[in-house]
């Protein structure tokens, strides 16, 4: 059996006292032993299957960051049914759409939740039963009720590897967002990797900034603090409020994107303040600058690692690089053009570029240097391609989406290859250096430009705090324009578009580009706030040009 839910169970056992969870109650903290969410977790399946939720049930969880969340999602995992998550800050039309793709069986959720289900009722026409977790006076299903003081044994059903265990939903930054299945070894391989490779575990602290990282924490028998913020607005974080729980529960580690640590790290050098207790600091999301590497070093213990991995929803961690080599080796690079260094493939992990192409491609059984079908083949160092990977933590497939998983796998053998659209290259020490996402590339009528690698000569620029490479008009023939979003007002635009152009000029990859634009605040995805809706700017550059 492989149950991803037997990880809790495991963790009781050898701490059955120790400090599971943490979270915000009212004006105070609440806390759990491994002891006390098993026995919630055991409370709530017994709850669940009393209301016939049975093993394969697709249930939509919607319930926000809390110890009803964790507990809920382990006893759906134990109960062998099939948990779906999906942010709600992803907007309603697209909400609406992933809801109706996956074809729920049960809600569980929030009174607002159920509300929302009522409303829009067409994407909850398969929903059978409805759990409130919180009071709906009778009116909004079966409440959900408080997990009894008696110590239960968390019985799990019996499950397989390959059973799916979970349905998340990708970001939607280059496209609708996709139901991604987790089986039950996804998540099996994703402990793994964060255990051994980030040597995490029994005695860590977490804060995560994402939710789900919650779940990782406990099953590897680590505590976890749910920070007082909205996970759907992370750039938005009270940086006091979220520092005030690193130092309250001595935290050791932390997940968030950089948006996160942009603030976190202002706050504490406006203010001389150290995380003393941080001994490491993953970021994630979007690429990472050297700037705000620097700041976060400032402010954390000398001895403190800072770990960028890379990967996607589909395919999480495959690639990492510690901040310490992207400073002293890899950063005066990037600020060049060259990219941004993701550094190297964890273990078990196989990452590899081939020629850039569009349009589904074929199973292949690959020999080192041979040309793979329909003309595909494998590139040499330093050649920008397409990015694809293999390996234990690549999940297999989208949900009910099989044009998606033509485009995304390539079958090779008894195992695949999936596309992470993606473009980038090897470096002959065998790091991964990305350059874009493929549907961001610019296609002119003198050659292509990739996104992260212009961009960051602009970034250069003191007055400018991010900046977006776009293409207007159609491909093969797109006129580049570069927007960039400003560090503050802006009193002389003329002059601020001369010194980009200048900048511009003095490389040749970016020679070709005059148009300039500013718009003072980038439209970015809701998980993390730092993936640049770059369609939307496009279609706003065509407007303004």
């Amino acid at each position: 059996m492989s149950n991803i839910a037997a990880s809790l169970l495991k963790v009781a056992r050898e701490s059955p006292d120790g400090v599971a969870l943490i979270c915000k109650s009212g004006s105070g903290w609440q806390r759990w032993t491994f002891r006390q969410l098993e026995n919630n977790v055991a409370c709530f399946a017994e709850f669940l299957r009393g209301e016939g939720v049975v093993p394969g049930d697709r249930v939509m969880l919607m319930v926000r960051p809390s110890m009803e969340f964790i507990c809920l999602t382990f006893a759906l995992f134990a109960l062998g049914a099939v948990v779906i998550l999906i942010d709600p800050g992803m907007g309603y039309r697209n909400l609406l759409s992933c809801i109706g793709s996956v074809k729920p069986a049960v809600l569980v959720g929030i009174p607002r939740a159920q509300l929302f289900a009522r409303l829009f009722r067409a994407p909850f026409k398969t929903v059978r039963r409805t759990i409130c977790v919180g009071t709906g006076f009778g009116l909004l299903g079966k409440e959900l009720p408080c997990p009894g003081k008696s110590t239960r044994q968390l019985a799990l059903t019996p499950t397989q590897a390959d059973d799916l265990a979970a349905i998340i939903f990708t970001t939607g930054s280059t496209g609708p967002p996709k139901g991604v299945r987790y089986e039950h070894r996804i998540f099996q391989a994703q402990l793994q990797q964060i255990r051994e490779y980030y040597q995490i575990g029994a005695g860590d602290v977490d804060q995560p900034a994402f939710p789900l990282f919650a779940l990782f924490s406990i099953a590897l028998g680590a505590r976890a603090v749910i920070p007082d913020m909205d996970p759907t607005r992370p750039a938005q974080v009270d940086p006091q409020k979220f520092i005030q729980s690193i130092d309250e529960f001595k935290v050791t580690y932390s997940f968030g994107s950089p948006a996160i640590w942009n603030v976190i790290s202002r706050f504490c050098q406006e203010r001389e303040l150290r995380l003393g207790s941080l001994r490491k600091v993953l970021m994630a999301g979007a690429p990472v600058s050297g700037e705000l590497i620097e700041r976060m070093h400032a402010v954390l213990p000398v001895d403190a690692e800072i770990h960028i991995p890379y990967g996607a929803t589909e395919s999480l961690p495959i690639v990492s690089i510690c901040g310490r080599e992207v400073l002293t080796e890899t950063w005066g690079l990037t600020r060049q053009g060259r990219g941004a260094c993701v550094g190297r493939p964890l273990p078990g992990i196989e990452v590899r570029v081939i020629a850039l192409r569009e349009g589904a491609i074929g199973p292949f059984d690959p020999a080192e240097g041979s040309d793979l079908p329909g003309g595909v083949r494998w590139l040499p160092p330093f050649e920008v391609g397409e990015i694809i990977v293999r390996g234990p933590v690549v999940t297999a497939a989208y949900d009910n989406n099989d044009a998606e998983n033509q485009m995304a796998k390539i079958i090779d053998g008894d195992g695949f290859w999936h596309r992470v659209g993606d473009l980038g290259y090897v470096d002959d020490v065998g790091r991964l250096w990305f350059c874009g996402r493929k549907a961001h590339r610019v296609t002119t009528a003198n050659g292509t430009l990739y996104t992260i690698c212009c961009e960051a000569i602009f970034n250069n620029h003191p007055q400018v705090l991010r900046s977006a490479l776009v293409g207007v008009g159609g491909a093969g023939r797109m006129r580049p324009v570069v927007i960039v979003e400003p560090q503050g007002r802006v009193e002389d635009a003329p002059k601020l578009f001369a010194e980009l152009r200048e900048m511009a000029l003095q490389h040749e990859q970016t020679a070709g580009i005059v148009d300039f634009l500013i718009h003072k605040s980038f439209p970015v995805d809701i998980r993390h706030n730092a993936k640049i809706f770059r369609e939307k700017l496009a279609s706003w550059a065509e407007r303004r040009l």
